[in-house]
């Protein structure tokens, strides 16, 4: 096959992909907690561009107030610890919930982890009015009821992967890092929102656009260019 089709094709399949990241980022830019992807491209044989693998950016999102006393937001590095199905998972979006057993957990039925008690979930008693502290300390009447555990871990774009749009997994369950207490301060009745820059995600959406366009017209341009050459080689024959 001709190189400038191959070189156009492989263009045009990393530019899909690099716009199915910044789709995602897009559609999750007013979900609670949601971090945005790039990526990474490698250049492999005969200089074909291929996305090599995308990256999570954790940067901090803005804390708007909610008033409401479950949901809560961190400021600084860490992750809200929680109990899943496939273990232990973590997420910034602080959007909770009470369950029927009164347990404080996410929508979709993951328990935060009280770090007083060996992780297990934190359970309240509904009938009291419910206080968080800056540390993640759980208070009903005056006393302390729970820990939330906040964990910290080193470098997360490599020991953590997206777990759908708001959790995250460690890569390995032995992987390196510092699974402990972070240096977060939680913000009760406030969510953090997400870090997509909207504007900048719209304007990499049309250059993404047109690099695609450009790379269209040149497969067009090399599939005529091959059309005319067979045609005069058999005029000559």
């Amino acid at each position: 096959m001709d190189p400038l089709l191959i070189s156009a094709a492989s263009g045009m399949k990393s530019t899909m992909e690099n716009l199915d990241i910044l789709a995602n980022d897009i559609a999750n830019s007013a979900t609670a907690g949601f971090k945005a992807d790039g990526e990474f491209y490698g250049l492999y044989e005969q200089q074909f561009p291929v996305l090599e693998r995308q990256w999570t950016n954790f940067s901090q999102g803005a804390l708007v107030a909610t008033g409401n006393p479950l949901d809560l937001a961190l400021s600084g590095d860490g992750f809200f610890a929680l109990n899943s199905p496939a273990g232990k998972v973590y997420s910034r979006k602080g959007e909770f919930r009470l369950s029927k057993n009164n347990e404080i957990q996410t929508a979709e039925g993951y328990t935060l982890r009280n770090a007083a008690d060996g992780g297990k979930p934190i359970q309240v008693d509904p009938s009291k009015p419910l206080e968080i502290s800056p540390d993640g300390a759980v208070l009903q009447a005056g006393n302390s009821v729970a820990q939330i555990e906040i964990a910290s871990i080193d470098s997360p774009s490599q020991v953590l992967s997206k777990l759908g749009n708001s959790y995250f997994a460690k890569l390995k369950p032995s992987a390196d890092s510092n699974d402990g207490k972070a240096d977060a301060r939680v913000h009760q009745g406030m969510l953090e929102q997400s870090n997509v820059g909207v504007a900048d995600a719209a304007v990499k959406l049309v250059s993404i656009m047109r690099q695609f366009e450009m790379l269209q017209k040149a497969m067009s341009a090399g599939s005529d260019m091959n059309r005319q050459a067979i045609e005069e080689v058999a005029k000559v024959g």
